[in-house]
């Protein structure tokens, strides 16, 4: 059985980057569908579990917007192109100020860092997920309830399949509800599915051998159905290799207190992360992000272990809003301890001499400033890298927890589909984790999911708006 429904604009993918195009549409007065794969009243996505602070770079998102730029820039290595890292800088104040005006509700971190514009009510400071009532729950509900006063229309239990394109053009996409078959006819679509951290196959293929020996630290539900359908259009990709994510504690494969909260970033950057042999393996002063992919391209990506002493544990191991001490071991994670490094690395199954040379190569060029010069190198200061010389000594065993994928569809500043030529797909755009070009790269540089959202989306729905072939209404 098939059905045919005619719309202005058709969203795929109902978290925040859908929903904030999805009104932006609804607010100028086109006709908006926003299709959802999710069944149930609150559906669950990656926004949803989000721990609502809006930055850029890690900087506060009302800085001055040639600073943030060049911290895209700098963060990214490059890979970020001037001209959409100053889309980001230039109008993610534009993008919170506009959901401020939809009436969510925003509040200021504790602490004096990026944290400035957090979603409220703010996340649990406790282990494990707790989503509901929280910052992007309420978001969600707030704006799902703005659309339908508006007339636009939440379609649930409807999965998109294939694009419609006609003349060089995307019209429309064909989406599955249950046995039905539905075209939703429109002038634009705006891919807003979150991404591919869902899907394990798509994982081997583009990120890692062993899909498996990842943690989602995500809702599961963005598949890439989105992305597979653009590729089938045209549209080209980039970054795909990259992931958001965090370290977790290895015990979070099967403790579900243990993600998404705590991670061990803090754990990584001022100690070390050894490989089963118990050498180093990755710059740990490029950070959590950094430091995840890099986890997930060994052998066997739940091998590693972080390495730091009682000094480290008791300093920036309570950092972050669940910090790893103590919420680390009394959610159930393992943390190894001993009285010495040869001790520990029995305990890790390791050849104690190995782990004692590793840690004292790295203390002595932490002394002598010369930590540029291990294998690898670590890029770090030395206020932020720590001695690892008090006593007792331990060990945390860890995995890779994905948050979500970095790379995605290419689009331009207005956020439209580009072909291998970078010339756009007329009535195709894409917002959110289904985007890439907008951080990744080869040093993997995170900008800011939230940011990244909510620019797109508005983006997306503008250029709509604004384009010529779209001011005609349907009926």
């Amino acid at each position: 059985m098939t059905e045919e429904h005619s719309f202005d604009a058709v969203v795929l993918g109902g978290g925040l980057a859908g929903m904030a195009a999805a009104n932006r549409l609804a607010q100028s007065g086109l006709r908006t569908a926003v299709l959802e794969q999710g069944s149930e009243e609150h559906y669950l996505c990656n926004s949803r579990y989000t721990g609502g602070v809006f930055h850029t770079c890690l900087r506060d998102i009302m800085s001055d917007e040639n600073t943030l730029r060049q911290a895209i820039v700098d963060a990214t290595a490059g890979f970020v192109t001037d001209t959409l890292a100053a889309v980001i800088a230039a109008d993610g104040r534009r993008a919170v100020r506009w959901l401020q005006d939809e009436g969510v509700r925003f509040m200021k971190a504790d602490v004096a860092d990026h944290r400035s514009w957090m979603l409220a009510p703010p996340v649990i400071k406790a282990p494990g997920l707790n989503w509901p009532g929280r910052g992007g729950d309420v978001l969600l509900r707030t704006l799902e309830a703005n659309l339908v006063k508006r007339g636009g229309v939440l379609v649930r239990n409807t999965r998109g399949r294939v694009l419609l394109m006609e003349e060089n053009r995307c019209s429309g996409v064909i989406a599955q509800q249950a046995e039905l078959e539905i075209r939703f006819r429109a002038r634009a679509v705006v891919i807003a599915d979150g991404g591919f951290p869902g899907n394990p196959e798509m994982i081997k293929q583009y990120i890692c051998n062993q899909p498996e020996r990842l943690k989602p630290r995500n809702a599961r539900t963005a598949r890439g159905d989105g992305l597979q359908m653009a590729i089938a259009a045209g549209a080209d990709t980039i970054g795909l290799n990259r992931f958001y994510g965090h370290v977790l504690s290895r015990d979070a494969m099967t403790n579900d207190k243990l993600w998404p909260q705590p991670y061990l970033d803090a754990l990584v950057t001022a100690a070390i992360v050894v490989d089963p042999s118990g050498a180093r393996f990755v710059d740990e002063g490029r950070g959590g992000v950094y430091a995840v992919n890099a986890i997930a391209q060994l052998a066997d990506s739940l091998s590693a272990a972080i390495i730091f002493d009682l000094a480290i544990w008791d300093g920036p191991g309570r950092n972050g809003l669940v910090p790893a001490n103590p919420h680390l071991p009394d959610a159930g994670g393992t943390l190894l301890s001993a009285a010495d490094l040869p001790q520990l690395a029995r305990k890790l199954g390791m050849e104690p001499g190995r782990l004692l040379d590793t840690v004292t190569r790295y203390n002595n060029a932490l002394a002598s400033g010369t930590l540029a010069s291990l294998k690898p190198a670590l890029r770090t200061s030395p206020q932020r890298a720590r001695p690892i010389a008090v006593a007792p000594f331990y060990a945390a065993p860890v995995c890779a927890g994905i948050t979500t994928t970095m790379g995605g569809i290419k689009i331009n500043e207005h956020a439209q589909a580009l072909r291998v030529d970078d010339t756009p797909i007329a009535g195709l755009y894409a917002a959110g984790g289904a985007t890439g070009g907008l951080e990744g790269g080869p040093e993997i540089g995170y900008v800011g999911g939230l940011v990244k959202c909510g620019v797109t989306a508005l983006r997306a729905a503008e250029h709509i708006v604004n384009s010529g072939s779209n001011r005609e209404k349907t009926s």
